[in-house]
């Protein structure tokens, strides 16, 4: 159990909602709803307020995720390492996964590592075939036979890293519960699938997301460009300041509304040319939602 499962744990165990805690803190309900969904955490001077106000010390409240943490079970793990001489188109198909995560390496090869902490015969479950061409890399993860795709979800986690240096384009394809782009720079990131949750942090690119799912997105420091493109579904993406971003609706009969500390609000707010949030698709609804 982490900080945000723990935090919820107490508050609801003692008869507090969001809104109550807050008002004891001092704080928005957003900001509760954002420690609680493990997109931030607590100052320590709001640590301490929350130890009085749930009357415990701060070893029960917070080092009880580091005793946690110290019986994780062992992981298990598969890697494929390929060297990359000169940019490339990276085209990835990863299946189905728990968690994928995708960031940028300093090195000149790509990496994918498959972990899991209940199946310790990755190697002979998985193959990760590589087809390349003088400017294109295709990367398969193919499933053999012993594991079903709901294992797959429940249990196996990705880590892709790609070459900084020789990386301009990448698209992947994947299903997964957890997308997280992390330190990447490159010049276009395309998603196509399905992600329940996506997590941006620091993201010098231009990212599309393409599905008939919804998606709920959150943006954590540097992402310069994002663009949705859905079919009857909705977005909502999560930033500390909506006015970092401007906000384009280039779909048809698509929806952008505006939202802070949960409620929708007029739009309307000062806009940079710098960042750039769009919706296209058909029937969707974009919801910006300021946790500021």
């Amino acid at each position: 159990m982490d900080f945000g499962d723990r935090l919820k744990q107490i508050r609801t165990s003692q008869g507090l909602s969001q809104e109550q805690l807050a008002e004891k803190i001092g704080v928005s309900r957003q900001a509760i709803t954002k420690w609680e969904t493990k997109r931030g955490l607590p100052d320590v001077e709001n640590m301490i307020i929350l130890a009085e106000i749930f009357k415990i010390t701060l070893d029960e409240l917070v080092l009880q995720e580091t005793r946690l943490q110290e019986k994780q079970p062992e992981i298990f793990s598969s890697e494929t390492v390929y060297d990359i001489d000169c940019d490339k188109h990276f085209d990835i198909h990863m299946g189905s996964a728990r968690r994928i995560t995708i960031h940028s390496g300093e090195d000149e090869k790509v990496h994918v590592r498959l972990e899991s902490e209940t199946l310790e015969n990755l190697d002979s479950l998985y193959k990760i075939k590589l087809d390349e061409n003088k400017k294109k890399l295709d990367i398969d993860c193919v499933k053999k036979k012993g594991i079903s795709r709901y294992e797959a979800e429940e249990s196996v986690d990705v880590i892709i890293t790609l070459p900084k240096a020789y990386t301009n384009h990448c698209e992947l394809e994947a299903v997964t519960k957890e997308l997280y782009i992390e330190d990447l720079k490159l010049e276009r990131l395309e998603y196509d699938g399905a992600a329940d949750k996506i997590f941006v942090r620091d993201a010098e690119s231009s990212l599309e997301f393409t599905g008939k799912t919804n998606y709920d997105i959150t943006i954590d420091g540097v992402c310069t460009q994002l663009d949705v493109n859905q079919w009857s579904a909705k977005t909502i993406i999560h930033v500390e300041d909506m006015s970092k971003y401007k906000v384009v609706n280039k779909g048809r009969r698509c929806n952008v509304y505006y939202q802070r500390d949960g409620v929708i609000c007029e739009g309307g707010f000062a806009e940079t040319e710098e960042n750039v949030l769009s919706i296209s698709g058909i029937c969707s609804e974009l919801i910006i939602d300021s946790y500021k």
